[in-house]
């Protein structure tokens, strides 16, 4: 694809990215795409992903993340590892289904550990390499009927800055971007499900709900989170590393 955004040049880097079928992921995806990157376009959706990776010329990436016994063995040639894939589930604890539970810290933190496992050989041996894992504000402030969501994200901040530490002195950085919420399909389909938990309309949720505590009352586009992606992988982030860049509209300032 031909580089038409500014942003640093990524030609020859190779980027593996996770649930990029739609939303961030897709964004994340284009973005180093048109930055020069060949792009693995991961996700268990295969048709969307099929999608995206013929409007960036990249590749399919097929897998359940949820099956990590299939992960434990493999290794990537990847130079960026963007850990993207998620879903939502919202319940109160009391009726969170355990398996439902385990499910979502598989998919939300088993399976980054694992692929920064897999990825860390390749970018060891030619002492460069970018982690970046989407985590939420949620990795950082709790709410009320997501227990495996916030648990999942905050365990995330904690393997970066591990991850962080060993790869430092081998040219590896990692970090997490930690937008509030973005407009995409999970989200849309939180609406539904907090509206059902709280007895407010859609319309309702969004105002007092989702955006309650941000300060910028809008839903962040997903090409944000894109382009806080693109900066952790530029040239001026190389000592930017085990920290967390935070889009949440102010939410974490009050």
């Amino acid at each position: 694809m031909t580089k038409t955004v500014s942003g640093p040049d990524l030609s020859g880097r190779r980027a593996v990215v996770t649930g990029a079928a739609s939303g961030i992921g897709a964004a994340v995806a284009t973005r180093l795409a048109r930055l020069g990157a060949h792009v693995s376009v991961c996700d268990i959706d295969a048709e969307g992903a099929e999608r995206t990776a013929e409007q960036i010329g990249g590749e399919v990436l097929a897998i359940d993340l949820s099956k990590t016994a299939d992960l434990a063995e493999r290794e990537f040639e990847a130079d960026i590892l963007v850990n993207n894939a998620g879903v939502q589930h919202v319940a109160p604890i009391e009726r969170f289904e355990p398996e439902r539970f385990a499910f979502m810290l598989r998919l939300m933190l088993e399976a980054p550990f694992l692929l920064s496992r897999a990825v860390l050989p390749h970018m060891y041996e030619r002492g460069w390499g970018r982690i970046v894992h989407i985590s939420s504000i949620h990795g950082l402030r709790a709410s009320a009927y997501k227990s495996a969501y916030v648990s999942a994200k905050h365990g995330l901040l904690g393997l970066s800055k591990v991850i962080a530490l060993e790869g430092a002195a081998k040219g590896i950085t990692s970090n997490c971007v930690c937008p509030g919420y973005v407009r995409t399909p999970l989200v849309e389909n939180q609406l539904v499900d907090q509206a059902a938990a709280h007895g407010l309309t859609t319309d309702d949720v969004l105002s007092e709900v989702l955006l309650a505590r941000s300060s910028v009352k809008r839903l962040i586009e997903p090409d944000e989170v894109a382009g806080a992606v693109a900066y952790l992988c530029s040239p001026e982030a190389t000592s930017v590393t085990g920290t967390e860049l935070l889009l949440d509209g102010g939410w974490s300032a009050s």
